[in-house]
């Protein structure tokens, strides 16, 4: 049997505990008012112009008075704590489209937006219309109430931008994903190696239209001395359901099983409660995020509405390949393996800025 290579203790920014870094501010960055104003006014002209979502690009809205804010956001993201909250748009004013357009300017300087799902959705929307749960297989986590376990989305960055928060409950949790790991090496230094080997994931179940029933990655890529996580053992466990697809170990078992339980310790992650306006940016490398359960609104107006950018970075950041879901996402210019867009597919502002009633 080969021996397998681990990595060492992970240190640095990313590598934090919730109840400490919750004990400050300093993952709040608070928009100026010149930033605010810079902002409405490109959305406006964002909305007017109704740009083809596939192929606009950051240059057609130059930032100013954001240059600098989303420079230092990118850098914590990709190379910092791995995420930011940035605060300060009155979304509360705004019509659903031109917050849609704001946030989707401020990707296009974040990264570069992808597709989310075999629709071509390049902006999703967290909004339930389902009263399933999650032990359900059929259900999408983005469309139902029920609280989310810790995961890794498809991106190298996720984003979320809240419209509307719930009646109550639906706080954002993240977790250091480098000191999950750090936990696991102090305790079981001879299982933390497995996490460098590729595991099956249940693809089907994270979008119900996807072209196979599962991809590989590993848990850990080091690259560079460069430390990133892609995790989430609900869709390990639940891609041993399909045919063909290796048994996990006992071994395998064991670590996936003490890296949840490290995760869910007091102290491990930070929660917040998302305002209107609030825009969340997230390494998907970095930390893992999770959602309590919530009681929505009865009124469709009213109900808890994120919208949601999956972005490719623009800072290079080094993994091992196909690490995460990268060997299969779909880039925003066009369709898988060249096939034609869906039917249902919308590429303008107006559109996108409307939740599609699926559950």
């Amino acid at each position: 049997m080969a021996t397998l290579i681990s990595v060492p203790e992970v240190v640095g920014a990313a590598a934090w505990r919730g109840d400490r870094l919750g004990a400050g501010d300093a993952w709040i960055y608070r928009l100026s008012d010149a930033q605010v104003a810079e902002l409405e006014a490109l959305g406006t002209r964002f909305v007017a112009e109704s740009p083809d979502l596939r192929t606009v690009q950051a240059d057609d809205y130059p930032l100013v008075a954001c240059a600098d804010a989303v420079a230092a956001w990118r850098q914590d993201v990709d190379f910092g704590r791995g995420f930011v909250l940035v605060r300060g748009l009155r979304t509360q004013l705004y019509s659903d489209i031109l917050s849609s357009a704001i946030y989707y300017v401020l990707g296009l300087h974040m990264g570069d937006p992808i597709r989310q799902n075999e629709m071509g959705d390049l902006i999703d929307h967290v909004y339930a219309t389902s009263d399933k749960t999650m032990d359900d297989p059929t259900a999408l986590s983005s469309k139902v109430r029920d609280k989310l376990v810790y995961h890794s989305d498809s991106s190298d960055i996720v984003a979320l931008m809240c419209l509307r928060p719930a009646k109550s409950g639906g706080a954002s949790c993240l977790v250091s994903g480098a000191e999950i790991y750090n936990e696991i090496l102090r305790r079981r230094p001879d299982l933390a190696p497995l996490l460098l080997e590729p595991f099956h994931w249940d693809w089907r179940r994270q979008d119900h239209s996807a072209p196979a029933d599962t991809y590989t990655s590993p848990v850990i890529s080091m690259v560079d001395g460069v430390f990133s996580m892609y995790a989430g053992s609900l869709y390990i466990l639940t891609a041993q359901d399909y045919p063909g697809v290796p048994k996990l170990t006992e071994d395998q078992i064991e670590v996936l099983r003490l890296f949840d339980e490290i995760t869910y310790e007091p102290g491990m992650a930070i929660e917040m409660d998302f305002r209107p306006g609030d825009i969340q940016w997230l390494s998907n490398y970095a930390a893992l995020h999770a959602r309590t359960s919530f009681d929505d609104w009865p009124e469709a107006q009213r109900r808890r509405h994120l919208l949601r950018l999956w972005l490719s970075s623009k800072t290079d950041r080094p993994v091992v390949p196909d690490f995460g879901k990268n060997g299969v996402v779909q880039v925003r210019a066009a369709p898988r393996d060249g096939k034609p867009e869906h039917p249902d597919a919308h590429f303008d502002i107006a559109s996108v800025s409307v939740p599609r009633l699926i559950s």
